[in-house]
């Protein structure tokens, strides 16, 4: 089918007064032909394929790949309203303000599923039941930890507006719901539909959008998913690409280029959209990872080498650093198998030297941050 040709699906009267959405299935091959589809779409490819071998090059990926998931938790959460940052994220629950301890655990559940999901698709492909499992740690002691973690809904949903008369967006019935999924599933793993893979998580992440399977938590899934696409079919190799920061700085765009194919059929223009973040987010990342890799060369070098005998230990407290930038002294003691004295005098030699900077101003239970490297993060 040409792209152009595509029908969304339609608002249908429900007895109780509201219209709902009951998209069409789209397990079927799309073909296009706007050229501009072809000309993003080449350079997303080519952009996501320098980007993986870039990470494949970069000592110790490992160190930085859990920040890149902390700031994705962040922002995807923050699109539906959290107000956590990076910063509050690194921290303990206990260390948080209470009234901030919900969208923490928010974000920190985030982090779970994802941590989850991706070694669990070396056993099960990505799926209803993997949505299911990742959306049940989702949910786990939330806000909407008693609607349905783990299960797909059993009533109506709606998106905006004060309630369902008012919504900006109505999805279908739940009872459409398992078959929509199954049609996606489908439309996913068929090898017969000829559709580029970054074209087919544009169209499914469109579509999962759409059924809103869940009572809560779809948009976060629905993010979540493009990168497990990712993986699953090894165009990257690791989570190093997330889309949340570009769909939250373009919010309105983002959310009017989902309706506008539900209203107008407009595929083509939610496709470039697509592409369009595809590029630019792995233009970014690309980037950070050359500053992340500057960074730590710079800090290894000039930095710490004159440390003498301490150089070891300050090695691995760099380390250390670029997966927890955010520290305390006894967590340096414990990391270093040192007393606390010992351990804050290395802090000292890292603010001497520029790496880490106190942030409390407080005599006790001080944090240290390394400012430099969640800077990175914050472009």
């Amino acid at each position: 089918m040409d792209i152009k040709d595509f029908k969304a699906g339609a608002f249908i009267q429900q007895s109780t007064g509201y219209k709902s959405f009951i998209p069409n299935g789209v397990d079927q091959t799309f073909t296009w032909e706007d050229s501009a589809i072809n000309i993003l779409l080449e350079k997303a490819t080519l952009q996501l394929g320098g980007l993986n071998s870039f990470s494949q090059f970069v000592p110790d990926i490992e160190l930085f790949i859990r920040m890149h998931i902390i700031k994705e938790a962040t922002v995807s959460s923050r699109i539906e309203g959290t107000q956590t940052n990076i910063e509050d994220a690194l921290v303990t629950k206990n260390e948080i303000n209470p009234e901030k301890r919900n969208d923490w655990q928010e974000v920190n559940n985030y982090i779970k599923a994802m941590n989850h999901a991706i070694p669990r698709m070396e056993k099960l492909p990505l799926s209803s039941r993997l949505f299911k499992e990742s959306h049940k740690i989702l949910l786990e002691s939330v806000r909407g930890e008693h609607k349905l973690p783990g299960e797909f809904r059993s009533s109506q949903n709606w998106i905006g507006g004060a309630s369902i008369n008012d919504a900006v967006f109505i999805p279908p019935p739940f009872r459409e719901i398992d078959w929509l999924m199954g049609d996606l599933e489908n439309f996913i793993h068929s090898n017969k539909v000829a559709v580029p893979h970054l074209i087919k998580i544009a169209i499914a992440h469109y579509q999962f959008e759409t059924i809103h399977p869940f009572l809560d938590g779809n948009g976060r899934i629905g993010r979540l998913m493009i990168t497990l696409y990712l993986i699953s079919n090894k165009i990257i190799e690791r989570p190093i690409l997330y889309l949340s920061d570009f769909f939250e700085k373009h919010k309105g765009l983002y959310y009017d280029n989902l309706m506008a194919v539900r209203r107008k059929n407009d595929l083509t223009q939610w496709i470039k959209f697509f592409l369009e973040a595809v590029n630019q987010t792995c233009e970014i990342a690309a980037k950070s990872l050359q500053k992340i890799m500057q960074l730590r060369q710079d800090c290894q070098g000039s930095r710490i080498i004159t440390l003498g005998k301490k150089v070891p230990n300050a090695k691995k407290l760099l380390d250390h650093l670029f997966t927890q930038p955010i520290v305390k002294a006894q967590d340096v003691a414990h990391l270093l198998k040192v007393s606390q004295v010992s351990a804050y005098k290395i802090i000292g030699d890292f603010v001497t030297a520029g790496i880490l900077k106190e942030t409390t101003g407080f005599k006790r239970n001080r944090y240290f941050i390394f400012q430099e490297y969640l800077d990175i993060f914050h472009r």
